[in-house]
């Protein structure tokens, strides 16, 4: 009986169904967090800035010391950052450099290209309002604001805005650990003369890669040979060491394809086959209570299963509030005369149009054992059940750039 396919968006809603978060939290250096995922929200003690201060040079003045033709101030004291200046008198200025501290009893700055200096006196071309060119306290952050809040993974910027409320350390979910096992008599190491039908492992290489950049730990267990007993104890082993277990390989239905039936004397499996193209032979279950993938062995195939399906999972369940992917609208600039009966995951890369606008250009050769077609695209471009495409067509497109 022919297995009915399980649609990619019915799968993945699935999927997050069944993340759960591991529930371990660590406090870790700030300077260490990059990429991690936020374990609680972040509330400011502090206001930034700090103090008023000024948002250009220029001087420091009362603005109603100026009538609206602006006036003539003497200049008593200068003011640099980090420096805070005295309280200013009525009728005088103080010259004031970007990020010094306004002096009590000014109200306005105005920048020195509307102001000419001779000596101790400066005089106001442009007469300034009251508050121009002030950066007030707690502008950027007030005390008591959330800045950033629990399941946030960690971006470069939010260090910063981090430091900026002095912290050095910050809680976060910990790691995730993922086991990886590659399967298959005909897949060696590195560092082998390749027999006749012998190929090298790549797929571990690549999901390794993959996890890392999601600031994931890997436990890489090795090739597993082509037997059911082999599989059970390679599983079993996998499972005691991981959160996760991803496999490559060995899922489908062939007389020495046996992770499927490993799995199932393990455990049990909620999906399996997927309406998908590369990548069909996909499964998803546990062994025990450790979440299991079987991924397909085609490279191609390994890396496009898990971009769109197993890294949403991963990061929901290593705590990420919104772990859905970001995809844009391009323009095909290509063709495709039949429609398919699975959603086609399509390898391009943006050029630009003769108009000026981004459209995708397809790889030749969309073999999901074509390796170089990844390496040479810079994203995939969606190509819905039962739809043809022609040059123009709008298209759902998911930049590597946003998942890598």
């Amino acid at each position: 009986m022919r297995t009915k396919l399980t649609p990619v968006a019915d799968a993945l809603a699935h999927l997050l169904s069944c993340a759960r978060k591991t529930g371990h939290s660590e406090h870790i250096p700030l300077v260490e967090a990059l990429g991690s995922v936020l374990a609680e929200d972040i509330r400011a003690d502090l206001a930034v800035p700090a103090y008023d201060n000024s948002a250009m040079d220029g001087y420091a003045i009362l603005a109603s010391d100026c009538d609206e033709r602006g006036g003539e101030l003497v200049v008593t004291q200068t003011i640099a950052a980090g420096h805070p200046g005295q309280p200013l008198v009525a009728g005088t200025a103080a010259r004031i450099f970007t990020g010094a501290p306004i002096p009590e009893g000014a109200d306005a700055v105005v920048m020195q290209e509307n102001t000419t200096r001779e000596r101790d006196r400066v005089t106001i071309l442009h007469p300034p309002r009251v508050g121009e060119n002030i950066r007030l306290a707690g502008h950027d952050i007030a005390v008591g604001t959330t800045v950033l809040e629990k399941g946030r993974r960690l971006q470069p910027q939010d260090l910063g805005l981090l430091a900026s409320l002095g912290l050095t350390a910050v809680e976060v979910w910990r790691p995730l650990t993922v086991a990886l096992l590659n399967t298959g008599d005909e897949v060696v190491t590195q560092g082998r003369v390749l027999k006749p039908g012998q190929l090298y492992d790549s797929n571990s290489f690549t999901l390794a890669g993959l996890l890392q950049s999601l600031g994931m730990e890997v436990i890489k267990l090795g090739i597993v040979s082509d037997d059911l007993q082999a599989t059970v104890q390679a599983l079993q082993n996998a499972a005691r060491q991981a959160d996760c277990v991803i496999t490559t390989g060995g899922v489908s239905v062939g007389d020495a394809d046996f992770v499927k039936a490993a799995v199932e004397q393990l455990g049990s499996l909620s999906l399996w086959k997927l309406a998908i193209k590369p990548g069909k032979p996909f499964s998803f279950g546990r062994l025990g209570e450790i979440p299991f993938f079987g991924l397909p062995g085609n490279p191609v195939a390994v890396f496009i299963t898990f971009v769109t399906l197993v890294r949403p999972f991963l990061l929901k369940m290593q705590g990420v509030s919104e772990p859905s992917l970001v995809t844009l609208n391009v323009r095909a600039g290509f063709s495709v005369a039949e429609a398919g009966s699975r959603q086609e995951y399509l390898r391009v890369r943006l050029e630009q149009h003769e108009d000026g606008g981004p459209i995708a250009r397809l790889y030749p050769d969309q073999s999901s054992s074509v390796l170089t077609s990844l390496s040479w695209a810079d994203g995939l471009t969606v190509v819905p059940i039962n739809t043809t495409v022609q040059p123009g067509q709008w298209l759902e497109y998911l930049p590597f750039k946003g998942v890598l």
